[in-house]
């Protein structure tokens, strides 16, 4: 009897370490390549909420999603200007721009609008829980304490990690930027992500 009761713990204890070894092989960033995953996802633009969903948007054409860390700071602000002002050059080449964090939708709501950042011209979504960014194999990093935003609003979500992927009509990822490993800045996401879709536009024509 002593024998069986032993095996429950062992067997929890090993289903435990398969299960934190999967979560640490899904965070291995989705490469080229790779099937993207589909997804819907609360979004903002133009200060509107509505609901995004990648398989919708494929059908269009090729798709950019990129995520990134948080609406209001630095690098994101720069980010989400230069996409806006590369918008009409993507929507010539049949290409849908999706912003992805984990901002909630009230800060997206706002964010979305302002004329210095998206200007109301492409969509973000919000990944409270980072659930979008775990399918595309990115991890979240935890809440930072005292980190505040370019207004002096408390930052309380997680980051995620600035990544950008480029997902062909057939839904394949064609393309992924990593400011991390690639050691790109904000806006090159936006013009690297514009050439890529480009030349997916010109070898359709």
């Amino acid at each position: 009897m002593w024998k069986k009761k032993l095996w429950i713990p062992v067997i929890i204890i090993l289903s435990g370490l398969l299960f934190a070894q999967q979560i640490m092989a899904q965070s291995k960033p989705l490469k080229k390549g790779d099937k993207a995953p589909l997804f819907t996802a609360k979004a903002c633009q133009a200060g509107k909420t509505f609901d995004f969903s990648l398989k919708n948007a494929l059908a269009k054409g090729p798709v950019v999603v990129y995520f990134y860390p948080a609406a209001y700071t630095g690098g994101c602000d720069l980010e989400a200007h230069t996409f806006s002002e590369l918008k009409e050059q993507f929507t010539q080449a049949g290409a849908t721009i999706i912003g992805v964090s984990a901002d909630d939708v009230a800060r997206l709501k706002s964010f979305s609008s302002d004329p210095n950042y998206c200007a109301g011209k492409f969509p973000v979504a919000s990944d409270p829980d980072g659930k979008i960014a775990a399918l595309y194999g990115l991890k979240i990093i935890p809440p930072q304490p005292g980190v505040k935003d370019v207004r002096g609003e408390p930052v309380t979500h997680g980051f995620i990690p600035r990544t950008t992927f480029v997902i062909s009509p057939e839904g394949k990822i064609v393309a992924v930027f990593s400011s991390e490993t690639d050691h790109i800045s904000p806006d090159q996401h936006a013009k690297m992500s514009l050439a890529i879709v480009q030349q997916l536009h010109s070898h359709q024509g």
